[in-house]
């Protein structure tokens, strides 16, 4: 049940070695592990795109497909949960990271929220404008690389838990329900 419904979304073998640049990789792309749809390979595709999800800039998907490769997990799942990371969401996320990353660097202490607000940016001198956002974003340096790194393994940990006990509670009640059907389709004893 649960495979019918990710197969509906997931690209095919033969439309990867078909296409014209990834088929340059078909070597690797192509390993029967990376298309299997098994409680490890898609707990493990879920986890890839939870951590590479928070790698700044569009490098996410490439770096799930890498570590999925890597992992002989599902690739394709991977790359498609890294898209929880958009415009919405990723500004969320870094703040939280960076609040770990401060937590995580100085415990105990109280964290400065004030460092947080970019600079304001003004049109007409654009030069001193970037200049003070790229000062603001390299302030905020360590403390958010160590939040992004953390936050991201912490998301993967969770997910990978979240889709093998989600995964194998979905196939026990499965299985009750199957049991439950046979044992009603069976003739009731007669009594003598």
């Amino acid at each position: 049940m649960i495979k019918r419904k990710i197969l509906r979304w997931l690209p095919t073998q033969e439309s990867v070695a078909d296409h014209r640049f990834l088929g340059l990789f078909s070597r690797w792309l192509l390993h029967p592990a990376l298309w299997r749809l098994s409680r490890r390979s898609v707990a493990g595709g879920v986890a890839a795109g939870l951590l590479c999800g928070l790698i700044p800039g569009p490098f996410q998907m490439l770096g799930a497909a890498l570590l999925a490769v890597v992992m002989r997990w599902n690739a394709a799942v991977g790359m498609a949960v890294t898209l929880y990371t958009n415009p919405v969401t990723i500004i969320p996320l870094y703040l939280v990271a960076y609040r770990l990353g401060m937590f995580l660097l100085t415990p105990g202490e109280p964290i400065d929220m004030s460092a947080l607000s970019p600079p304001g940016f003004d049109f007409a001198h654009m030069a001193d404008s970037f200049s003070a956002l790229w000062q603001w974003m390299t302030s905020l340096g360590w403390p958010l690389a160590l939040g992004l790194a953390a936050l991201g393994l912490l998301l993967a940990v969770i997910g990978y838990v979240v889709v093998w006990y989600g995964w194998s509670w979905a196939l026990v009640r499965a299985w009750r329900r199957r049991q439950r059907s046979r044992a009603m389709a069976r003739p009731a004893p007669l009594k003598p």
